[in-house]
């Protein structure tokens, strides 16, 4: 299998600088990046400033987190999504294939302009699954 990671990714709603700063001080964190949506794709205006994209390093593990698409309160246990890393783009599409059976696509793989094909499908269980193949 050609699946290189899975990696919890928490869609925040605007909170994302909060829970770095509180993830940093709780669980000793370190930014390893952190990306906002202006610099992604130039966007202007309320959104420019939010975290599109922001790896934590946690010891030796590795947490993800973005504000997303929304703005507003969370939910009470949060939004996690897993993130897979694959290192082959067939068996991203037959991964994807497999998990929409019964599920919800929210974006078909799709080129990404960080590089990758990248596609999110919520599963029949309700479990939200993004799936990361960079290119070469």
């Amino acid at each position: 299998m050609t699946i290189q990671a899975a990696t919890p990714y928490f869609i925040l709603n605007g909170h994302a600088r909060e829970a770095i700063e509180f993830y940093q001080g709780a669980l000793d964190a370190k930014v390893e990046a952190l990306l906002t949506f202006g610099e992604l794709n130039k966007a202007t205006g309320p959104r420019k400033d939010n975290v599109m994209h922001c790896v934590l390093n946690v010891g030796s593990t590795v947490l993800m987190l973005s504000d997303g698409p929304m703005n507003g309160d969370l939910p009470p246990t949060g939004l996690v999504s897993v993130a897979l890393d694959f290192d082959d783009p067939e068996e991203l599409k037959r991964v994807f294939g497999a998990l929409e059976q019964g599920g919800t696509v929210i974006d078909a793989p799709f080129q990404a302009p960080w590089g990758a094909l990248f596609g999110v499908v919520h599963d029949r269980f309700g479990i939200a699954w993004m799936l990361n193949c960079l290119q070469k």
